[in-house]
């Protein structure tokens, strides 16, 4: 199940809210902790927070070089709202670092191939190129689990 992982190819999960994305990203990582792998996992606005606070002292290619240490690396909920300047940048060199040297897990309500709508075109087209280029992309069809709990009464306990 993680042989991609070893092979240092990507995964990039994406459709619709409520469709299993992030617990299948969260089930993958702790799969690959049993295993005996290391796991980094972020929001695309971390890696913005990433690349503010090394900025000030450019030590953020250092930081890079750190984090692509981690067997796995996961960013989770690409598409939820529009990237900020910082975060684009931060996913941009992740992807960059990590290429062909580690393995990313994303996952997205965009396919990879409408980050341009959350990023700046030439960001966006230079990110998806190097993450599709050894990737397995799943693309996730269905109902939000969560709205169909909570339209069938399923979500909550009754008040009495």
């Amino acid at each position: 199940m993680l042989e991609w992982v070893t092979r240092k190819e990507n995964l990039c999960i994406c459709g619709p809210s409520g469709t299993g994305k992030s617990h299948f990203t969260e089930a993958l990582g702790q799969a690959a902790i049993e295993a005996g792998m290391t796991v980094a996992w972020f929001t695309i606005e971390d890696l913005g927070a990433l690349v503010r606070r090394h900025r000030a002292d450019d030590s953020l290619a250092r930081a890079m070089s750190r984090l692509i240490r981690t067997d796995l690396i996961i960013v989770d909920d690409i598409g939820l709202l529009p990237v900020s300047p910082d975060a684009a940048e931060g996913f941009y060199r992740l992807v960059d670092a990590a290429y062909e040297r580690r393995a990313l897990a994303v996952s997205s309500n965009l396919h990879p191939s409408g980050f341009d709508e959350i990023m700046p075109k030439t960001l966006a087209t230079a990110t998806v190129d190097r993450l599709l280029h050894h990737a397995h992309v799943v693309v996730t069809q269905g109902d939000s689990f969560r709205l169909n709990q909570a339209t069938s009464g399923q979500g909550v306990i009754p008040l009495r």
